[in-house]
């Protein structure tokens, strides 16, 4: 076995105060620490035994537990039934070669070195007696004052290139150094008062595991079986964790015989083999993380569930399949009662709705129901449930991560991609979900981002021209993109770009201000207020389409940017005049009003964006006010915001028909079909410049809206 070293707590009583060594330990541990080191210089041998003995139970295996120096309590402890993994040892402690002996081959055995005269001593022992170096000091520490002269990073990074085994630093350590000290060449970070001390142990340790976790490429293993069609199984794993930042392992439970139509054949090899494999990853890599899929009967969940039981890796993604698409269940009666013990050593389970159905023990009757579905499986297995709405009909195919543990629900909603690309969409999903857990996102963000890659290679998947049943996603869409190797086409980015801002078109809709203007009920001085702030808006926003329309590069492009700046001025102006100063039109009095900070801070981008960038980015930059207008328009004067606007005598009626005219909507229309053409024909770069531009002023379009009522 390697060991994971990442993460290592170094225990100080005194520091620990009140609350104690063995709950500060727990609480560490619940967080992310992987080894830990009792360190009392001060307790007798009996006593540090009887505390290595409370540590193991405290413990239970999450992480490995070593003692500082105490050989002798150390096989007293395990004598008494304690899990101690090994011993750390001074220049000045007991021999090395002694403590393996008595401790046997697969203990764990550190040593404190900072000198190359250390080194030296080391390479004189016989290989495989020494496992680790501990190393330091990094920075000054009160914790030992005897320390010798502090490494610093740069002093550490050259001890480890003259190392032969892997370095752990040590003394001083705070979070800011955990990222340095990673690319630096550690193995891990010990600390000793940034856990001790800490307020609360366990949000500490998972910030520091987090840091370190950002600070490298994640070993990502996949438990799953084979898909010789490439799109599901190892296989999509395998494309999915490198797509999404991680170093893909895979151990094979299962060999089918499938293709984008169907499954032909399974052998399932000898739960021994798979036994076999996943000692051999584990004996040489720490794995940073676990994604587990196909699991073909009970023999093979069992020999799973006893290597997780050994090893404990960090992260563990749990897919669960159990349904065939045709609803027909691939597990038998033991298999699925193995599978339900094995969620509860997940870190997150990702069921369809079928399979949701199969784990709650009921049927799922829509939406709702799979919530609270999913609420009682993680409150009974203790792990997130990421439910996943593909199998609901319609077109909105919501998805949750669902912690009952931290009363957490967070809902990600998706419109249906239309494709028949949907070959591995499981698999695909919950290992780039396990990838961005070990990279050190937290779950919300690790579903946001494992989502959003997804769903840009499912939209792609039909360029593959895979097979004649339901084809592969295109896993590698976003590399090949960014590499020049294909470019998104406008209709592709047309989506993208609507459905990234649908968080901010909802606020809209649910603004004070919009609701009210739906209903009528919306008082006049507001409304003026608006009109006034709308007033300056469009009389600088018609100088921006001026020069978009100086940069346009085509005569169509000219005279439509041309045309729109002519429309802000003359129409668009004349129907606020008509509210501001009905009896005729007077510019003092339509741009008599005081610029508000949120009309300030829109202009402000678009002339930075105008006099700045690019033409392709300055008409991203105005789209929002076509788009997001003729859209909210259209809907307001419908009635779908409220069924109040279809009433002629509505006191807005003028207003509400001026952005759902046909002439607007087809100049809408215009507007996005330039932008998207300019967008597909850029690089990924400038590609991403435009996004941003169009995102920023469409948060602008909603702090515009909610400024008249003060809303956020």
């Amino acid at each position: 076995m390697i060991a994971d070293l990442s993460l290592y707590l170094v225990t100080d009583p005194d520091l620990c105060g009140d609350r104690g060594v063995i709950e500060t330990v727990r609480r560490a541990v619940d967080g992310g620490v992987r080894i830990v080191q009792l360190r009392d210089k001060c307790a007798t041998d009996a006593e540090v035994a009887a505390q290595l003995v409370a540590l193991s139970e405290a413990i239970a295996g999450r992480a490995l537990l070593v003692v500082n120096d105490r050989l002798d309590a150390a096989l007293a402890a395990r004598s008494l039934g304690a899990r101690v993994d090994g011993v750390h040892l001074g220049q000045g402690d007991a021999s090395v070669l002694r403590a393996r002996e008595l401790l046997g081959p697969d203990a764990l055995i550190g040593l404190t070195a900072n000198t190359p005269e250390h080194l030296d001593a080391v390479r004189s022992l016989p290989i495989g007696t020494v496992d680790y170096l501990g190393v330091g000091v990094i920075h000054p520490t009160s914790t030992k004052p005897d320390h010798p002269p502090a490494l610093g990073v740069a002093g550490f990074r050259a001890f480890v290139a003259a190392s032969p085994l892997p370095c752990v630093a040590i003394g001083g350590v705070s979070i800011d150094d955990v990222a340095a000290l990673r690319r630096a060449g550690a193995a891990g970070v010990a600390v000793v008062s940034a856990l001790c001390s800490a307020p609360d142990p366990a949000s500490a340790a998972a910030a520091l595991f987090a840091q370190w976790r950002r600070a490298g490429i994640p070993r990502v293993l996949s438990i799953a079986g084979s898909d010789p069609s490439g799109g599901a199984g190892i296989q999509a794993d395998l494309k999915s964790i490198a797509a999404n930042g991680g170093y893909g392992m895979a151990a094979i439970t299962a060999l089918t015989a499938q293709n984008t139509q169907g499954v032909r054949g399974v052998h399932v090899p000898p739960a021994e083999f798979l036994r076999a494999q996943l000692d051999a990853i584990s004996a040489d890599i720490v794995v940073d993380a676990v994604k587990i899929g196909m699991l073909a009967d009970a023999d093979v969940i069992r020999v799973v569930a006893d290597w997780l039981d050994r090893m404990h890796p960090p992260i563990v993604v749990l897919d669960p399949v159990m349904v065939a698409t045709s609803g027909d269940r691939l597990l038998d009666a033991d298999a699925e009662s193995a599978l339900a013990d094995l969620l509860a050593r997940a870190d997150v389970v990702t069921p369809n709705l079928p399979e949701l159905a199969v784990l709650a023990g009921r049927a799922v009757d829509g939406w709702d129901d799979a919530l609270a579905a999913a609420q009682d499986l993680s409150r009974r297995i203790g792990a997130a449930v990421l439910v996943k709405g593909g199998h609901l009909p319609g077109d909105d195919v919501p998805d949750a991560l669902v912690d009952a543990s931290r009363g957490a629900l967070r809902e990600f909603r998706g419109t249906r991609i239309a494709t028949e690309n949907t070959h591995g969409t499981g698999c695909s999903l919950s290992a780039a979900l396990a990838t961005r857990l070990a990279r050190g996102e937290g779950p919300v963000d690790a579903v946001s981002s494992a989502r959003k890659w997804l769903r840009g290679s499912l939209r792609t998947g039909a360029a593959l021209h895979v097979g004649r049943g339901r084809g592969p996603v295109n896993h590698f869409s976003a590399l090949w993109e960014s590499g020049g190797v294909s470019r998104p086409s406008p209709e592709e980015l047309r989506h993208d770009w609507w459905e990234g801002i649908a968080s901010l078109r909802a606020g809209i809709d649910g603004l004070p201000f919009i609701r009210a203007l739906a209903a009528g009920t919306l008082d006049r001085e507001p409304f003026l207020f608006y009109l006034q702030q709308d007033a300056l808006y469009l009389r600088e926003y018609a100088r921006v389409l001026a020069e978009a329309s100086r940069r346009a590069p085509t005569s169509g492009e000219q005279a439509f940017w041309a045309d729109s700046a002519r429309g802000a001025i003359v129409g668009e102006l004349d129907l606020h005049a008509s509210w501001l100063t009905p009896q005729r039109r007077t510019d003092d009095v339509i741009f008599a009003a005081d610029p508000a900070p949120a009309t300030t801070a829109y202009l402000d981008h678009l002339r930075s964006v105008a006099f700045g960038g690019d033409h392709a980015e300055l008409v991203a930059a105005v789209l929002p006010c076509f788009w997001l207008y003729a859209d909210l328009g259209r809907r307001l004067h419908a009635g779908e915001l409220d069924a109040a606007a279809l009433d002629p005598e509505h006191p807005y009626a003028d207003w509400l028909a001026t952005y759902a005219d046909p002439a607007f909507e087809e100049a809408t229309e215009r507007a996005v079909e330039y932008t998207m053409r300019a967008a597909a024909a850029a690089d990924a770069s400038g590609r991403a410049r435009m996004l941003r531009a169009f995102e920023t002023s469409s948060a602008h379009e909603l702090a515009f809206f909610a400024a008249p009522l003060g809303a956020a």
